[in-house]
């Protein structure tokens, strides 16, 4: 992977989860993992097609994720229902999209999906031929995994008639 893909989620994690829900994120050690990930017991996941290609997969446990929810909504979860999920859907998807940003103005313009969830411990994720490169970010709630497993693509932009779905259809 890319490692001038990394800032743009990196900053953009720390930006985006201060504002919403007053928490630092402190970055752990990066790692470049090759084989499928086990997943925690939330994850979403969200792709990106264009000049960078691939998938960014946030994974936490439940209990981060109803302390961020909570953050994030002002009213205490104690179970992982819709609204909690939608807000953590949408927390990867800001993220994203903040990145997405950023990414353009460094001339990788890429459109990123809405996102997926997908709970539970211990599916497996394969990014297939694209290696991980992993970002754990701990706080006061938890620890947040982003895992990158991007490459640059040969799309320089898409015109919403070119996206990949509605060349697919032709």
């Amino acid at each position: 992977m890319n490692v001038k893909f990394l800032n743009p989620f990196v900053d953009a994690a720390v930006e985006v989860i201060l504002v919403e829900t007053s928490i630092k994120l402190d970055r752990g050690e990066l790692s470049l993992e090759k084989e499928p990930y086990i997943t925690d017991d939330v994850v979403v996941i969200i792709s990106l097609v264009g000049r960078v290609v691939g998938n960014v997969i946030y994974g936490m446990s439940k209990e981060t994720a109803l302390a961020l929810a909570s953050r994030i909504m002002g009213e205490p979860f104690t179970e992982f229902d819709m609204l909690a999920q939608s807000g953590i859907a949408e927390l990867g998807n800001v993220i994203t999209g903040k990145a997405s940003v950023k990414l353009t103005e460094a001339g990788y313009e890429s459109v990123i999906s809405p996102p997926t969830m997908l709970q539970g411990k211990g599916a497996t994720i394969s990014t297939l031929d694209i290696a991980r490169l992993v970002v754990p970010f701990k706080s006061e709630v938890g620890t947040i995994a982003i895992h990158l497993a991007l490459r640059e693509g040969t799309q320089k932009s898409f015109s919403a008639a070119e996206t990949p779905v509605a060349e697919s259809m032709h």
